[in-house]
C-alpha cells in the first residue's frame, strides 16, 4: 500500500452534514492549483460515499477513503 501523500491543504468539515459537506470540498478544490492534495475531515458517514463520488464526477482524484477513528474519517482528493 501506497504512504499517503502529503495535504497541500487540509479541511476539517467535522460537524457537517451532506450536502454541506460536498460543496465546501467543492469550493476548496476551485482555490486549488491541478495536481495539488486535499485531505477531507468529516464525521458524517454517509459524506464516505457522497464527497468521493461527487469529486470524481467533476474529474477529481479519490486517493483515500478511511477510517481514522470511531468517528472520524479522511478523505484525500487530488485535484484534476
Amino acid at each position: 500500500m501506497q504512504p499517503e501523500p502529503e495535504a497541500d491543504r487540509v479541511l476539517d468539515i467535522r460537524g457537517d452534514i451532506c450536502p454541506y459537506t460536498f460543496v465546501r470540498t467543492k469550493l476548496a478544490l476551485e482555490e486549488m492549483e491541478s495536481g495539488q492534495v486535499l485531505k477531507v475531515i468529516v464525521d458524517y458517514l454517509p459524506a464516505t460515499v457522497s464527497v468521493p463520488r461527487s469529486t470524481r464526477l467533476e474529474g477529481h482524484q479519490v486517493l483515500t477513503v478511511k477510517q481514522v477513528d470511531g468517528t472520524d474519517w479522511i478523505i484525500v482528493i487530488r485535484k484534476a
